[in-house]
Protein backbone atom coordinates (compact mmCIF):
# COMPACT_ATOMS: atom_id res chain seq x y z
CA UNK A 1 0.00 0.00 0.00
CA UNK A 2 1.42 3.25 -0.95
CA UNK A 3 2.33 5.60 1.20
CA UNK A 4 -0.58 8.16 2.73
CA UNK A 5 0.64 11.96 1.60
CA UNK A 6 -0.97 15.25 2.17
CA UNK A 7 -2.13 17.61 -0.55
CA UNK A 8 0.76 20.12 -0.30
CA UNK A 9 3.46 17.50 -0.54
CA UNK A 10 2.02 15.38 -3.86
CA UNK A 11 2.39 19.27 -4.94
CA UNK A 12 5.91 19.94 -4.08
CA UNK A 13 6.91 16.39 -5.75
CA UNK A 14 4.36 17.81 -8.95
CA UNK A 15 5.80 21.34 -9.17
CA UNK A 16 9.44 19.78 -8.79
CA UNK A 17 8.96 17.27 -11.74
CA UNK A 18 7.46 20.51 -13.62
CA UNK A 19 10.61 22.32 -12.74
CA UNK A 20 13.63 19.80 -13.79
CA UNK A 21 11.12 19.48 -17.07
CA UNK A 22 11.50 23.40 -17.64
CA UNK A 23 15.07 23.08 -16.79
CA UNK A 24 15.85 20.51 -19.43
CA UNK A 25 13.88 22.56 -21.63
CA UNK A 26 15.74 25.48 -21.32
CA UNK A 27 19.18 24.07 -21.75
CA UNK A 28 18.26 22.16 -24.49
CA UNK A 29 17.48 25.69 -26.29
CA UNK A 30 13.88 24.60 -26.91
CA UNK A 31 12.59 28.02 -24.46
CA UNK A 32 14.93 30.66 -24.67
CA UNK A 33 13.69 32.32 -21.65
CA UNK A 34 13.32 31.84 -18.23
CA UNK A 35 10.14 33.66 -17.75
CA UNK A 36 8.62 32.08 -20.96
CA UNK A 37 9.48 28.39 -19.23
CA UNK A 38 8.07 29.23 -16.14
CA UNK A 39 4.68 30.59 -17.51
CA UNK A 40 4.62 27.51 -19.81
CA UNK A 41 5.35 24.74 -16.67
CA UNK A 42 3.38 26.79 -14.51
CA UNK A 43 6.15 27.10 -11.74
CA UNK A 44 7.66 30.62 -9.74
CA UNK A 45 9.88 32.46 -11.93
CA UNK A 46 12.43 32.99 -9.77
CA UNK A 47 12.30 29.63 -8.32
CA UNK A 48 13.28 28.42 -11.95
CA UNK A 49 16.18 31.18 -12.21
CA UNK A 50 17.92 30.13 -9.07
CA UNK A 51 17.44 26.36 -9.99
CA UNK A 52 19.01 27.27 -13.64
CA UNK A 53 22.14 29.01 -12.06
CA UNK A 54 22.88 26.10 -10.34
CA UNK A 55 20.87 26.40 -6.98
CA UNK A 56 20.19 23.10 -5.88
CA UNK A 57 16.44 22.13 -4.40
CA UNK A 58 16.52 22.40 -0.59
CA UNK A 59 14.45 18.56 0.13
CA UNK A 60 17.96 17.65 -1.15
CA UNK A 61 20.10 19.53 0.37
CA UNK A 62 21.73 19.01 3.94
CA UNK A 63 20.21 20.91 7.05
CA UNK A 64 22.46 24.17 8.43
CA UNK A 65 21.84 23.15 11.80
CA UNK A 66 24.48 19.64 11.64
CA UNK A 67 27.03 20.03 13.92
CA UNK A 68 29.25 17.31 12.14
CA UNK A 69 29.83 16.94 8.64
CA UNK A 70 28.50 13.97 6.74
CA UNK A 71 31.52 11.96 6.93
CA UNK A 72 31.88 12.94 10.96
CA UNK A 73 28.52 11.00 11.32
CA UNK A 74 29.59 8.37 9.06
CA UNK A 75 32.69 7.27 10.67
CA UNK A 76 30.82 8.26 14.32
CA UNK A 77 28.19 5.50 13.10
CA UNK A 78 30.97 2.96 12.39
CA UNK A 79 32.26 2.97 15.84
CA UNK A 80 29.50 2.65 17.58
CA UNK A 81 28.04 -0.31 15.09
CA UNK A 82 31.41 -1.63 15.36
CA UNK A 83 31.22 -1.17 19.45
CA UNK A 84 27.68 -2.91 19.52
CA UNK A 85 29.50 -6.08 17.72
CA UNK A 86 32.63 -6.47 19.92
CA UNK A 87 29.00 -6.05 22.96
CA UNK A 88 30.27 -2.84 24.75
CA UNK A 89 27.08 -0.43 23.01
CA UNK A 90 27.93 2.76 23.92
CA UNK A 91 25.60 4.86 25.96
CA UNK A 92 24.25 8.37 25.04
CA UNK A 93 26.86 10.02 27.26
CA UNK A 94 29.68 8.23 25.66
CA UNK A 95 28.04 9.06 22.30
CA UNK A 96 28.15 13.06 22.93
CA UNK A 97 31.48 12.63 24.32
CA UNK A 98 32.72 10.83 20.74
CA UNK A 99 31.29 13.43 18.63
CA UNK A 100 32.20 16.50 21.14
CA UNK A 101 35.88 15.07 20.30
CA UNK A 102 35.22 15.10 16.54
CA UNK A 103 34.47 18.83 17.25
CA UNK A 104 37.62 19.13 19.26
CA UNK A 105 39.93 17.63 16.00
CA UNK A 106 38.24 20.30 14.27
CA UNK A 107 40.76 22.61 16.41
CA UNK A 108 38.59 25.29 16.84
CA UNK A 109 38.59 27.89 19.95
CA UNK A 110 36.58 26.92 22.36
CA UNK A 111 35.61 23.77 21.02
CA UNK A 112 32.04 23.35 19.81
CA UNK A 113 29.79 21.00 21.73
CA UNK A 114 26.62 19.30 20.64
CA UNK A 115 23.07 19.66 22.69
CA UNK A 116 21.56 17.69 24.94
CA UNK A 117 19.47 16.00 22.71
CA UNK A 118 21.63 15.47 19.64
CA UNK A 119 22.28 11.83 20.17
CA UNK A 120 18.44 11.00 20.14
CA UNK A 121 18.59 12.73 16.83
CA UNK A 122 21.34 11.49 15.65
CA UNK A 123 19.98 8.00 16.01
CA UNK A 124 16.51 9.10 14.66
CA UNK A 125 18.41 10.18 11.24
CA UNK A 126 20.34 6.99 11.05
CA UNK A 127 18.11 4.28 10.75
CA UNK A 128 20.20 1.50 11.30
CA UNK A 129 20.85 2.44 15.02
CA UNK A 130 18.57 2.56 17.73
CA UNK A 131 18.73 2.18 21.51
CA UNK A 132 17.41 0.02 23.54
CA UNK A 133 17.52 -0.22 27.15
CA UNK A 134 19.61 -2.79 28.69
CA UNK A 135 17.54 -5.60 31.25
CA UNK A 136 18.41 -7.28 34.28
CA UNK A 137 19.67 -11.19 34.09
CA UNK A 138 16.88 -13.16 36.16
CA UNK A 139 18.19 -14.92 39.67
CA UNK A 140 16.40 -17.91 38.52
CA UNK A 141 17.89 -18.21 35.59
CA UNK A 142 21.33 -17.42 36.32
CA UNK A 143 21.29 -20.21 39.12
CA UNK A 144 20.09 -23.13 36.66
CA UNK A 145 23.14 -21.90 34.21
CA UNK A 146 25.69 -23.03 37.35
CA UNK A 147 27.88 -25.87 36.12
CA UNK A 148 27.69 -27.34 38.88
CA UNK A 149 23.81 -27.79 39.29
CA UNK A 150 24.10 -29.02 35.65
CA UNK A 151 26.64 -31.49 35.95
CA UNK A 152 24.33 -33.04 38.84
CA UNK A 153 21.77 -33.39 36.21
CA UNK A 154 23.59 -34.69 33.79
CA UNK A 155 24.33 -37.45 36.50
CA UNK A 156 21.17 -38.50 36.86
CA UNK A 157 19.91 -38.37 33.42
Amino acid sequence: MPPIRTQSSQNRTEQEGRILLAIQAIKKQEILSIRDAARQFNVPRTTLQRRVTGHPFRAETRANSHKLTEIEEESLQKWILSMDSRGAAPRPSTVREMADLLLAARGSTPPPLVGKDWVTKFVKRHPILSSQFSKGYNYARAKYEDPKIIKEWFSLV
